[in-house]
């Protein structure tokens, strides 16, 4: 096997060890904005699995990210912020780290080794999902398990890699592969691989979800107001969006269990909670659908 890309020594640090504090968070900084610029040359990668995923999810699947390490934790973190984000199910969105949860705070050593582990851990996936496996380096071998499980099943896989020559990028069906080059310490993939990787995932989430129906414009109508600061956002989305006063908005929420696509339909529409609901419903749920629909300005 070559040596991943993400191994290689970067010239442009070899004297970071000698440098003061400021110069050295400035060398650092010149080398992520290498991440945003080679994440931008993705794109079109990016959004085919986007189109992907969507694809899923309307017909029922489910999105599973695979990874070891940092890669794995970075999965956990997208698909955890998926249910408060977007209302939607725990197991819509789902990541699974090599090493099970104990790895999420501390390194379980051969875990990203073990070939068999990746086949069972996969075994979670059916022929409707869609499975993400992440890698800096893209070889571990419990990711190439998780790949061969899913190919058994008929899953569709996405393989997102900092390296073109890993096994990752040659297994998955459809491959990201952001070659951000060698990372300030040689080998320390959480940091430009790392952002990358997250950069990308936020993308394939959100992308996703906007697919769905689960915004509308850029607002978050499908968020759960389970705090404060986020009661007070439902609050100023409902009043932008129906264009109402901020005490008619929290009325409307309140009849409603804080549904804010509810919460707007009821006021565009002049309905009550119930049959709110039935016509979001007949929408499928997308309120730019239903607005849309009844000719009604927004």
């Amino acid at each position: 096997m070559t040596e991943a890309i993400t191994e290689y020594r970067n010239e442009n640090t070899k004297d970071i060890d000698l440098l003061s504090t400021i110069d050295m968070v400035r060398k650092m900084n010149e080398e992520d904005q290498i991440v945003a610029q080679v994440v931008g040359d993705v794109a079109p990668d990016i959004a085919v699995a986007i189109d992907m995923i969507a694809k899923a999810f309307l017909k029922g699947g489910k999105l599973y990210y695979f990874g070891a390490g940092t890669s794995g934790r970075i999965g956990i973190l997208d698909a955890s912020e998926c249910p408060p984000t977007f209302s939607v199910d725990p197991s819509m969105v789902q990541g699974i780290i090599a090493g099970g949860e104990s790895a999420l705070l501390t390194a379980v050593e051969g875990a990203e080794d073990n070939f068999e582990n990746g086949k069972t851990d996969a075994k979670i996936l059916t022929d409707k999902d869609v499975c993400v496996v992440i890698s800096a380096s893209g070889n571990p071998k419990y990711l190439l398990g998780v790949l061969a499980q899913a190919d058994e099943i008929g899953a569709a896989t996405i393989g997102i890699t900092c390296n073109s020559k890993g096994l990752v990028a040659k297994e998955a069906g459809h491959v990201i592969c952001a070659e951000v080059g060698p990372e300030v310490i040689a080998g320390s993939s959480r940091l430009k691989a790392g952002t990358a990787q997250k950069m990308i995932l936020n993308m394939l989430s959100t992308g996703s979800m906007i697919k769905i129906g689960k915004t509308y414009e850029n607002f978050m109508i499908d968020l759960k107001a389970s705090n404060e600061k986020l009661k007070d956002r439902a609050i100023r989305i409902v009043s932008q969006i129906a264009q109402v006063t901020h005490s008619e908005a929290l009325a409307a929420l309140l009849k409603c269990d804080w549904e804010i696509k509810t919460a707007i339909t009821m006021l565009k529409l002049n309905l009550d909670a119930q049959n709110a609901r039935h016509e979001l419903k007949k929408h499928g749920g997308v309120l730019r659908k239903l607005l849309n629909s009844d000719g009604i300005s927004v």
